[in-house]
């Protein structure tokens, strides 16, 4: 699987950013949901960019292209500093026994977080004008290792930038309750983040507002239904989680 690995940054990126803890429950129902959510939010953002915003040219495609990427990074990395504070404040909330248990769980999560901030660190140790004199020092051997690296971590940092935000950052592998409290707390700041930044103000305001906290709306709604499926289904409740 290693080796694999190696050569397929896509199949890495899977064993990465998927949660995989045995005895796991994995809703296909919500999965299915999710699936749905994400393309709609596409679909709707690809319409208001169409509708108010010119794509003519070929720069205008670039720019549009690089806005989305911007965001989805900034979603990430949005995810990062919420991360610690949200798993944190689960774990400690947990009874004893079991908070020693979400802390040997949390590894996973965690070196999935490390994993996409080293594969944004590729792309420094590649491009970064301050790495020139490096990269001269390591001679033609060296590039072509750094070239192969940042070709291999961009396609395991894209298709991990979209696991990551599916699967929040596998944090099912400690509680199957967290991804959806976690996903909530994040797209609210998110939405915050774009009124504060002026995100889609080539659009009216009444538009515009829609589509900001369209998707809050609907991500706490699916979390509250992924909730309300892992407690009706399953048996499994934030309370019970936390051993209260």
């Amino acid at each position: 699987m290693v080796v694999r690995g190696l050569y397929n940054p896509l199949y890495a990126a899977q064993r990465t950013f998927r949660p995989s803890r045995p005895g796991l429950v994995d809703d296909r129902e919500v999965r299915r949901l999710q699936y749905w959510r994400t393309g709609l939010g596409l679909l709707a953002w690809v319409a208001l960019t169409l509708s108010y915003k010119a794509v003519v040219t070929a720069d205008d495609v670039q720019g549009v292209a690089s806005d989305r990427l911007d965001q989805s990074w900034t979603s990430v990395l949005v995810l990062v500093c919420t991360f610690p504070v949200v798993v944190g404040a689960f774990v400690a909330a947990a009874r004893d026994g079991l908070r020693r248990v979400y802390l040997r769980r949390v590894l996973r999560p965690l070196g999935s977080v490390l994993a996409i901030m080293a594969s944004m660190g590729t792309s420094a140790l590649a491009m970064a004008p301050e790495l020139a004199g490096f990269r001269d020092a390591v001679g033609l051997p060296g590039r072509i290792v750094i070239i192969v690296a940042l070709v291999w971590s961009i396609g395991f940092a894209l298709y991990g930038i979209g696991l990551s935000l599916v699967h929040v950052f596998r944090t099912a592998d400690i509680h199957e309750v967290l991804p959806p409290l976690l996903a909530g707390v994040l797209v609210w700041e998110m939405a915050l983040l774009d009124l504060v930044t002026g995100a889609y103000d080539q659009a009216p305001p009444g538009i515009r507002g829609l589509f900001v906290l369209g998707a809050p709306v609907t991500v706490t709604a699916l979390s509250w239904w992924e909730l309300h499926r892992l407690r009706r289904h399953h048996g499994l409740t934030l309370r019970t989680a936390l051993g209260r």
